[in-house]
């Protein structure tokens, strides 16, 4: 008797544009920790809690595939990318790199429209902590972060954050586990910005380190205390789940 995948509350979804709602349903379950890292993306119960076939299901994991959310395993499918302490490590080493470098140079551009923007980006950032929506305070924080790569005007130094777009995403999901209040995530931003608004690059560097290092400390603890998905699991999860045929 085959068995069915527990469901992990994915919502139905409308008929258009199915691939990105798919995919944005599944990042949203990813950051949230509801597929947890290690999990096997089943198709078969994934399609069928949220109402759709499996084709639109498997395009959306191939996309986070490319994005890094997902990785496939030959003949067994697609599973949550597990981030190890080593990985975080590099992230953020590369993440101060860029960052430190891109706010200073955002300070000597910036213009009263570009602080207006980073400061409108704070009050979203606000706004979206009463929401009750993890995935999208992720987005909004991540977009604090490009805005001011943007606004340094570097296409290179964007190009190597927007490189680092998906596993950032995973690391401020995680980042967002560490505050009982998720409108201090959006005041940790504040003194970044004063600090680019001041224009005095030592400060400007020391505010990046503390905000980005405070992170990186933390983040690298919690994944070492997050409870990954074992290969039995996964195995039984397959035994469950016919493996597909045609999986990756």
């Amino acid at each position: 008797m085959r068995l069915m995948s527990p469901p992990v509350g994915l919502p139905a979804i409308a008929d258009s544009d199915l691939v990105g709602q798919v995919a944005r349903i599944l990042t949203q379950a990813i950051m949230q920790g509801r597929l947890a890292p290690g999990a096997k993306v089943v198709e078969a119960g994934v399609a069928r809690e949220l109402g759709v076939s499996r084709a639109p299901v498997r395009e959306a994991a191939r996309l986070l595939e490319q994005q890094g959310l997902l990785v496939a395993s030959p003949r067994r499918g697609f599973f949550v990318r597990k981030l190890e302490a080593g990985d975080i490590d590099d992230i953020y080493d590369l993440r101060l790199c860029i960052e430190r470098h891109a706010s200073v140079l955002a300070s000597r551009n910036l213009t009263p429209e570009s602080r207006d923007a980073l400061r409108r980006q704070i009050d979203v950032l606000h706004q979206t902590a009463d929401l009750d929506d993890p995935a999208r305070q992720v987005e909004e924080d991540y977009r604090f972060h490009r805005l001011v790569c943007e606004i340094a005007d570097n296409r290179r130094l964007l190009r190597l954050f927007d490189d680092l777009a998906a596993e950032l995403r995973m690391t401020i999901g995680l980042i967002g586990r560490l505050y009982d209040d998720p409108h201090e995530i959006a005041r940790t931003h504040e003194p970044v910005l004063a600090a680019i608004e001041a224009g005095h690059p030592e400060r400007i560097v020391a505010h990046v380190d503390h905000h980005i290092g405070y992170a990186w400390r933390q983040v690298s603890k919690l994944v070492r205390d997050i409870p990954m998905l074992s290969e039995a699991d996964n195995k039984a999860e397959d035994n469950g789940e016919n493996i597909d045929n045609d999986a990756p």
